[in-house]
C-alpha cells in the first residue's frame, strides 16, 4: 500500500456519448479533479456533426439514453439527430459537466512520463494527469473517395458529416455517393423535395423497414410522472433489442432468420424487376451493418429518383461522369461514404512507457484488452475501443460499462492501492486470439466486407453476447496486468 491518495487526475479526450458518460460517472463518484477535452466548441461528437437531412439513429430511444438519466420526452420511438443532441446538452447541464469542459481545445499530444500523462493541446498547453481516457468515438474521421475532377465541380459539394447549412437542396439536382446509412436515411428525406436524385451505389445494402412511430402527449406524460414505468419500458425494450437484433448477429438461430426474412420480403416492394435486382446485395443480410430506415424502397420509386449502380469514372463541372460515359448534372453532391473507422484517436500522438507510440502499436490494426486498455500505457482506457460491442448495443449503454470498469481501477489508485496499471502483453494476445476464434458463426463472418473490417481483413466487431462483454468488464483481473 502506497497510502491513500484522496485525489486522482484524469483527462478525458472527447465530449461525445461516453466522454460526456464517463464525467458524470466521475462526478457520481465524488470525483471533481478531471477536465473533458474536444477540438469541437460544443458538445455531442457524432451527433454534433452529422445534421444531414434525416439523421436518426437506428437503436431504439428508449434505450438510446443513459440508464442514470432516462429522457420522458423523446418525440420519437427512433430519436432525431437534433434530438439526441438536445438530450446529450440536458445531461450535461443537469450533472454540472460544463466547468470541466475544454471545447475547441484538441490534444496534439500525451505522453506517458514519471508516472504521469503529459498532455499538450493545440494551443500549447502542457498538464499532467493521473489517468487518460480516450473516448473519441468510432466515428470521428470522414472517408472520402478518390476522384479525379473533385477540384473543377461548380457546385456544392461535402461530406455528409461536414453538411453545410446554407446549401439550398429544394428543387435542386441532387447526388448522393453511397447507400449504407446515411445515404438511405438522406434519400428518405430528400426524395420528395429535389428536382431529381441521383444515388450512386457501389454495392448494394439490405433495408430493414424501420418503423416510424412517434410518442403520444400521453405516453410522454406517462413516462414523465411514474419512473416505474420509464424502468419498465428501458427493460422492454433491452429484452426485445437484445433478444433479436443483438442475438441475430452473433450467432445463427431463428432471430438471424427472422430479420434476413424481413429484409428479403421488404426489398419485394419494390415493383421494378430491373430495379429489385439493382437493389438486391451480393451477400446475407446483416454481413454487414444492417441499414434502417423509413421508407427507403418507396423513395428510390419515385420518378424523380435514380439509383445508379454504374462505377464513378470522375467528377466534372457540372455533375458526375460514370464509367460508362454518361454524366448526370447535379447542383450539389454529398458524399455518404461513412468514416474511417480505424481512426480511433490517431489524429493524436500517443506515447507509453519506453517512448512506445500508438501508431507502432497498431501498425497491424487496432486491438486492445478487453476493449478497454492497452499493453505498455499504463494508467489509459478507452471508451468505445476497438472490437467493443457497437454492432449490437446502444453506444450508450456500452460506455457505461466500459466507464464502471475504469472508475474501479481509479477507486483502486485513490486508496493507495495501484499507482500504475497496463495489462500484459500475454493478456493482451489471448484475449485477441480468443476474440478471432469467436468470429465463425457470426453474421459479420459470412463473407463480405465492411467498415467492420480494419485495413488488414480483421473484424473490429464484439463475437459474443452483449451480457458477455458486461460481464467480462464487470470485475478486474490483476493477473493480466503489470502493477506497481
Amino acid at each position: 500500500m502506497t497510502g491513500r491518495r484522496e485525489k486522482a487526475r484524469i483527462a478525458i479526450v472527447g465530449a461525445g456519448v461516453s466522454g460526456i458518460c464517463l464525467a458524470v460517472k466521475l462526478k457520481q463518484a465524488g470525483i471533481d479533479d478531471f477536465v473533458v477535452y474536444d477540438r469541437a466548441e460544443a458538445v455531442g461528437g457524432v451527433w454534433r456533426e452529422n445534421v444531414y437531412p434525416g439523421v436518426s439513429c437506428d437503436v431504439p430511444s428508449r434505450i438510446y439514453s443513459f440508464s442514470f438519466a432516462p429522457n420522458p420526452e423523446w418525440d420519437s420511438y427512433f430519436a432525431r439527430g437534433d434530438e439526441i443532441l438536445s438530450y446529450l446538452n440536458k445531461v450535461v447541464e443537469e450533472y454540472g459537466i460544463g466547468p470541466h469542459l475544454r471545447l475547441g481545445e484538441e490534444v496534439a499530444e500525451a505522453r506517458y512520463t514519471s508516472g504521469e500523462w503529459m498532455v499538450r493541446t493545440s494551443r500549447g498547453v502542457e498538464s499532467r494527469w493521473d489517468f487518460l481516457v480516450c473516448a473519441t468515438g468510432l466515428l470521428v474521421q470522414p472517408a472520402l473517395p478518390e476522384l479525379e475532377g473533385k477540384s473543377a465541380y461548380r457546385g456544392a459539394m461535402m461530406h455528409s458529416a461536414q453538411w453545410e447549412s446554407g446549401v439550398e437542396t429544394r428543387g435542386k439536382r441532387v447526388a448522393i455517393i453511397g447507400t449504407g446509412a446515411t445515404g438511405t436515411q438522406m434519400t428518405c428525406a430528400l426524395a420528395a423535395e429535389t428536382e431529381h436524385l441521383y444515388l450512386f451505389q457501389r454495392t448494394a445494402q439490405w433495408v430493414f423497414p424501420k418503423p416510424a412511430l412517434r410518442y403520444s402527449t400521453f405516453a410522454k406524460r406517462l413516462h414523465r410522472v411514474v419512473p416505474g414505468f420509464s424502468r419498465l419500458a428501458d427493460r422492454f425494450w433491452r429484452v426485445v433489442f437484445q433478444g433479436t437484433v443483438s442475438a441475430a448477429v452473433v450467432r445463427p438461430g431463428w432471430q438471424r432468420r427472422l430479420i434476413a426474412g424481413v429484409c428479403r420480403v421488404s426489398l419485394r416492394r419494390v415493383r421494378s424487376t430491373e430495379l429489385r435486382r439493382l437493389l438486391t446485395p451480393p451477400d446475407n443480410p446483416m454481413c454487414k451493418r444492417l441499414v434502417a430506415a423509413s421508407g427507403f424502397y418507396r423513395a428510390v420509386q419515385r420518378d424523380n429518383v435514380t439509383v445508379i449502380g454504374e462505377g464513378i469514372g470522375r467528377i466534372t463541372e457540372r455533375g458526375i461522369l460514370t464509367c460508362d460515359g454518361v454524366e448526370r448534372e447535379a447542383d450539389v453532391i454529398v458524399f455518404a461514404t461513412g468514416f474511417r473507422t480505424d481512426a480511433f484517436m490517431r489524429s493524436m500522438k500517443i506515447m507509453g512507457k519506453s517512448g512506445r507510440t500508438l501508431e507502432d502499436f497498431w501498425s497491424n490494426g487496432p486491438k486492445a484488452y478487453q476493449t478497454v486498455a492497452l499493453p505498455g500505457f499504463p494508467n489509459f482506457f478507452m471508451l468505445v475501443g476497438p472490437n467493443s460491442p457497437f454492432s449490437s448495443e446502444s453506444v450508450m449503454r456500452i460506455a457505461e460499462t466500459q466507464s464502471d470498469y475504469v472508475l474501479r481501477w481509479i477507486e483502486l489508485f485513490r486508496s493507495g492501492a495501484v499507482a500504475e496499471m497496463s495489462p500484459t502483453q500475454e493478456a493482451s494476445d489471448e484475449f485477441n486470439e480468443l476474440l478471432r476464434s469467436g468470429m465463425p458463426g457470426t453474421a459479420f463472418s459470412s463473407g463480405c466486407t465492411s467498415w467492420y473490417h480494419d485495413p488488414q481483413g480483421n473484424l473490429m466487431v464484439w463475437p459474443w453476447t452483449v451480457r458477455a462483454h458486461h460481464e467480462m468488464l464487470s470485475r478486474i483481473q490483476p493477473s493480466h496486468f503489470d502493477i506497481r
